[in-house]
């Protein structure tokens, strides 16, 4: 193990961390979204920053450490916007997640802390080649997919997605159901998809598995790649998928390429919403008419009553204890699928 450099997330699905390379800088010509670069700290951003490391673990950091990451873009609604493709001669850039997406920051939030900055140091290199995230893809056949899907679309990020996911997925393991878990869309954080299995899914996937520091991208080669995802999901053989898109459809992520890609598959939708009024947005733009909706805006007997008297729909607060037995009737109808109801209620994950 190479313990010169702090190797984020983004290098989970590569060697580079055991087997040994080079670092040798090239010309901005020749940068592609997915190449392994490594940076060096150069500011600290603050106290509260950490940087996911390959396990899924926060570690700390100091200035004039080493980075190993991948060159990628984010737009994050509530967060920050940036991409590698605004980084200027300097060299100078970002960590745009702790996952270890790098790219210059444009834009951020007044909310949220100064990012962590790196300088440009090289990219990793092997046998002359630079080393990229499609060089350790693992690839299937090809198979059609047709689990049964529990799909979790947001109105934004920050929206209760991955926490409404860990309930239910922990219904249904409950249960005694085989679950694959996943994540089709959004920007590297591997802690969301490992929360998924910790509370009862055997297998679990995002598109970091398929080459993508996130899914801002050309949207044919997303679908292709998408399609490769889907495959290795599917070759799992588990009773559902839950499955998880990250931000919101609306938003540059290819979202719409996934809704479109599962929705002969999708057994029931849960949308997560910021606000009741951008449910009725959400359900307008798409078509769609959720099964349940929940998430922040659920958080108040006000919201919930205000999105079912302006939407129409189901609005559940899950993290509240005492909705599980509705939940599971609704799971159990939507997947034909009988679910106790003595089981034990679930605790707030």
């Amino acid at each position: 193990m190479n313990s010169r450099y702090i190797f984020s997330s983004m290098l989970r699905i590569s060697d580079l961390e055991k087997v040994s390379f080079e670092v040798k800088k090239f010309e901005k010509i020749k940068w592609k979204t997915g190449d392994y670069v490594i940076g060096e700290i150069t500011n600290t951003g603050n106290d509260q920053m950490q940087i996911e490391l390959t396990n899924g673990r926060m570690r700390s950091f100091m200035k004039g450490d080493l980075v190993a990451g991948a060159l990628g873009e984010r737009y994050a609604t509530l967060e920050a916007t940036g991409s590698w493709r605004e980084v200027e001669e300097d060299g100078i850039m970002h960590l745009l997640t702790g996952g270890g997406l790098m790219g210059k920051c444009t834009s951020k939030s007044v909310y949220l802390p100064n990012l962590i900055e790196i300088k440009y140091m090289g990219h990793m290199i092997r046998e002359g080649s630079i080393s990229k995230m499609d060089d350790f893809v693992k690839t299937v056949p090809f198979q059609k997919f047709n689990l049964p899907v529990i799909l979790l679309v947001g109105t934004s990020m920050s929206a209760g997605k991955t926490t409404v996911a860990k309930i239910i997925v922990n219904q249904l393991k409950r249960a005694g159901l085989e679950i694959v878990a996943g994540k089709l869309t959004g920007a590297c954080r591997y802690r969301d998809t490992l929360s998924l299995k910790d509370v009862g899914a055997g297998h679990i996937f995002d598109f970091v598995d398929i080459g993508l520091p996130s899914t801002i991208y050309p949207r044919e080669r997303f679908r292709k790649k998408l399609g490769q995802l889907l495959s290795r999901i599917q070759e799992i053989k588990a009773d559902v998928a839950v499955i998880e898109l990250g931000a919101s459809p609306l938003e540059p992520y290819n979202g719409d390429i996934a809704f479109e890609e599962l929705k002969n598959s999708v057994k029931c939708t849960v949308l997560c919403a910021s606000d009741p009024y951008a449910v009725y947005g959400v359900m307008k733009s798409f078509n769609l008419k959720p099964d349940i909706v929940s998430g922040i805006a659920t958080n108040t007997f006000a919201g919930a009553e205000l999105i079912e008297k302006l939407c129409g729909v189901k609005a559940l607060n899950l993290i509240n204890p005492g909705t599980a037995a509705e939940l599971r009737s609704i799971l159990s109808k939507k997947l034909n699928i009988p679910l106790l109801n003595n089981q034990v209620e679930y605790e707030n994950n």
